[in-house]
């Protein structure tokens, strides 16, 4: 008891340190908080101890992972520096784990955490024509391509819609044909 009379006192310097909190439900803040502070031996956690304290509390209260193999996500890179260039973009979801799924961008397989995935709710059509033009992108891109072309695919690979336009298919199919010794049946 003598803990939490003391991290009730034990007050944030700064708005970084809280930050985290604001992923959990108000009435669940200051248990993370208090969790953070015993992390810290009573004095003001860090943000990195209160970002732990909430990841924690997160997994604990996890709802199931309700994604499904196949379906088209967006990537919400928000407090995440590996998703860094990632934000907005769509990926297909390879594997569902109990905290993330795994999935397939353009420029390869990534494992997420469900609170940074969000689905596109497509329909099973849309999400086959997705896995297409994911499985085109990945055939030609790789990081020795020139910029312009390498730009080009990130470009597409950031769609928010699940069919590529006239002209892209164009664009796509004139790089599958220049880049295409690359496939192997």
């Amino acid at each position: 008891m003598e803990k939490c009379e003391r991290s009730v006192h034990i007050l944030p310097t700064n708005e970084w340190q809280i930050r985290p909190l604001s992923k959990l439900d108000p009435d669940i803040q200051p248990e993370a908080w208090e969790q953070a502070v015993e992390s810290a031996n009573g004095k003001v956690p860090s943000h990195r101890i209160v970002k732990d304290a909430v990841q924690r509390i997160m997994e604990r209260t996890q709802v199931p992972n309700t994604y499904q193999l196949d379906e088209v996500c967006q990537i919400l890179a928000k407090d995440n520096p590996e998703l860094r260039g990632k934000g907005g973009c769509w990926s297909i979801v390879s594997a569902v784990n109990e905290f993330s799924c795994s999935v397939r961008m353009w420029d390869g397989e990534y494992t997420i955490g469900l609170q940074h995935l969000k689905s596109f709710n497509y329909l099973p059509a849309e999400c086959e024509q997705m896995q297409v033009i994911c499985d085109r992108i990945t055939r030609v891109y790789s990081d020795s391509l020139e910029e312009t072309v390498k730009n080009l695919l990130q470009s597409l690979g950031k769609l928010n819609r699940p069919y590529l336009t006239a002209v892209e298919e164009k664009l796509l199919s004139v790089l599958e044909s220049e880049y295409g010794r690359e496939i192997t049946p």
